[in-house]
């Protein structure tokens, strides 16, 4: 059971970045990330279980430039990742290698000893597995318990990805129902069960800032059910269709900066042209995982968000004065990967510059 007031914010805005992807594998990285961030776990991943109950796909974030290849081939499921796959329960280990079922590392592996693994689900079924790994002091009951919340809101939110993912893809008219149904009695009831489960905390409580913190997540969930209603019952387009480029930006980044002290400014030119409403969603996107990043790995007091149009392109710069890195030894795992893969398949780029000590500038170009 989540008691402290820093558990319950650390949720909270885990939540927020997780729920807030709209592209399946940015959730999937989002979670990874956030639960690290969480843990204090130096390595994470989340694999994705097939339907012969090994894993097709594994996304790790944590080793470093060049390591997975030296590896070899990812994992696929054996060891103590298939005795996780199997018993469909959390295992939180003081050392892997202990465990029965462990299969031992191959060569150039780096070395790995306390564990936690989590199911990630889509109501009954088991969608993927979150691990955790090299946590100093090794992994607590109260670790256990956080991360499996954010499993929670990390299978809400892979199943809202899927089913907006295959909405925007399909013209026919009957799955538009069938898929606007699911969404409605998966995804709504699931937020709806954890708002109440939230709600009956704040009554239980005693601490005034704990119950203030559960209550506006309440609101927060509340507020995401009737955006989701709204967007299956057709009452009003997608917001993602219906604003500006700077609407969409100004809102984004008061949603991200709400629970950092830092200032973030967007800049805007008065007269930027309409930009069409697919360059927007990419756009929103983009400034959304870098000010993020920003936001909780930069230290900084600052994140400046600039846009403006050269000739046929959209171009953003997001700027930050914090510590900085050494572009050639950072992780591409914490969200840059997929910043360059969203950016290289709407035909722009993306350029990172950074110095340690001197902040970082990440320039995003778009064709508009």
């Amino acid at each position: 059971m989540l008691q402290r007031p820093d558990q319950i914010s650390d949720l909270i805005e885990a939540a927020a970045s997780v729920v807030g992807q709209s592209d399946l594998r940015a959730v999937l990285y989002e979670t990874v990330e956030a639960a690290m961030h969480m843990t204090g776990a130096q390595y994470g991943a989340l694999g994705v279980i097939g339907q012969h109950q090994s894993l097709v796909e594994f996304l790790h974030v944590g080793l470093a430039p060049g390591q997975a290849q030296l590896i070899g081939p990812l994992p696929t499921g054996r060891g103590v990742l298939g005795t996780l796959i199997r018993s469909k329960e959390t295992i939180r280990l003081e050392r892997l290698q202990d465990h029965p079922d462990s299969a031992g590392f191959p060569a150039n592996h780096p070395p790995m000893g306390n564990f936690l693994g989590v199911p990630v689900r889509l109501g009954s079924h088991v969608y993927g597995n979150l691990y955790l790994t090299e946590k100093p002091g090794g992994f607590t009951a109260a670790d256990q318990d956080l991360i499996e919340s954010l499993a929670v809101v990390a299978g809400a939110a892979v199943s809202t990805a899927r089913l907006q993912d295959r909405l925007r893809r399909t013209a026919v008219v009957e799955d538009r129902e069938r898929i606007a149904r699911d969404l409605h009695d998966a995804i709504i009831q699931d937020l709806f069960a954890v708002g109440l489960s939230l709600q009956g905390m704040s009554l239980r409580v005693e601490d005034v800032e704990l119950r203030t913190m559960l209550t506006e997540s309440v609101e927060r969930l509340d507020n995401a059910i009737s955006e989701l209603r709204r967007f299956i019952f057709g009452l009003r387009p997608p917001v993602w269709s219906g604003r500006n480029l700077r609407t969409e930006l100004a809102e984004l980044i008061g949603q991200l900066s709400d629970s950092y002290e830092t200032t973030v400014d967007l800049q805007v030119p008065a007269d930027l042209r309409t930009i069409d409403a697919g360059t927007v969603e990419t756009a929103v996107q983009l400034v959304r995982e870098a000010v993020s990043n920003a936001l909780r790995h930069s230290e900084c007091q600052t994140v400046t968000v600039s846009i403006d149009t050269v000739d046929s392109d959209l171009m953003m710069l997001v700027a930050d004065d914090g510590r900085g890195f050494d572009p050639a030894t950072i992780n591409r795992g914490m969200g840059l990967d997929n910043m360059t893969q969203r950016s290289t398949d709407a035909g722009g780029s993306v350029n990172i510059r950074s110095q340690i000590g001197a902040g970082t500038t990440i320039s995003i170009r778009l064709p508009a």
